[in-house]
């Protein structure tokens, strides 16, 4: 087991999430928009991608695009970090393969998605204050709880007021089911399309054939993956009552169970297109920047 795969996995994250942070904005507050309400009956102030770049961007300004970048930051490097290197040290240990030595979804399957749950929990206080923080609006555009931080250490001095060292990890399990999902279908899915694109001599250049592979990868995610983000992104915004317990949730399936009631399939899918704009590049920027890295290091024989 290589720290460095750690390291490189978290590396490759932090790259991705400059570009497509701007884009996970849009996402959270479409997402809280029309929270538990039938469609049809509330404002919507975001009504897609471009018109809520341009709806931040009036509103917000253009740092408002990149709100709760730092705390994503340090989800990302975590999370990403954990899974990555869980997955590329099962695959060095030959654990995702079966006897024969060909590789196997299952097993792929199954260390994708024990990577991203370890990942998930240990980064969750960071994705709990990215949310809060990206969910922040002016009156005229709010949607959701709106908590009163002024930036990343403020929301941890606040959140560690009111709930202690266990309110930074308040709705863990809900991060821990949607990183297991994402990561499991990503993972399971981006190896052997990069070899059938190579068999198949359709991709075969190396930096091309990781982009694809993640583009296809990411599509993949974006349907397996976003009724769970829309149900985490909804745990975490919640506010508090005096007695710590959130006012509109008790956990994971009950915000299922509401949102389903309330909103339908629509409401479990709200923010698809956006999460998709933002999961197919991130994925296959993270991937193609994780491959490059491995291949650095690999050839400087780069060890840390």
């Amino acid at each position: 087991m290589n720290p460095s795969e750690y390291v490189i996995g978290g590396l490759a994250a932090m790259g991705a999430t400059t570009f497509t942070n701007p884009i996970d904005v849009i996402k959270t507050r479409i997402q809280l928009q029309g929270e538990l309400a039938a469609r049809g009956t509330y404002v919507v102030p975001y009504k897609g991608v471009l018109h809520g770049m341009v709806t931040v961007v009036r509103n917000d300004g253009w740092t408002g695009l990149q709100k709760g970048l730092v705390p994503t930051m340090y989800f990302q490097f975590i999370v990403n970090g954990v899974r990555l290197g869980i997955h590329t040290s099962a695959v060095n240990m030959g654990w995702t393969r079966h006897k024969n030595c060909e590789e196997s979804f299952g097993l792929n399957l199954f260390w994708g998605a024990a990577g991203g749950a370890v990942g998930a929990y240990c980064s969750s206080p960071f994705f709990l204050i990215k949310t809060q923080l990206q969910s922040r609006a002016p009156k005229q555009v709010a949607v959701g709880y709106q908590h009163e931080h002024t930036g990343m250490f403020s929301a941890l001095r606040t959140i560690y007021r009111q709930g202690g060292i266990f309110g930074l990890w308040r709705g863990a399990t809900a991060s821990i089911t949607r990183a297991s999902i994402g990561s499991a279908t990503q993972l399971a899915t981006f190896g052997p399309i990069k070899s059938f694109l190579r068999e198949h001599n359709l991709i075969v250049q190396p930096a091309m054939n990781s982009l694809c592979g993640g583009f296809i990868a990411g599509c993949c995610v974006t349907v397996a993956m976003t009724p769970a983000d829309v149900i985490m992104t909804r745990i975490y915004n919640q506010g508090l009552d005096a007695n710590g317990k959130g006012l509109l949730y008790k956990g994971w399936l009950d915000c299922f169970t509401k949102t389903a009631r309330a909103e339908g399939i629509y409401g479990l899918y709200k923010g698809f297109w956006a999460n998709y704009v933002r999961l197919v590049p991130h994925s296959a920027l993270l991937l193609l920047f994780f491959d490059q890295l491995m291949t650095l290091r690999n050839r400087f024989g780069i060890k840390f």
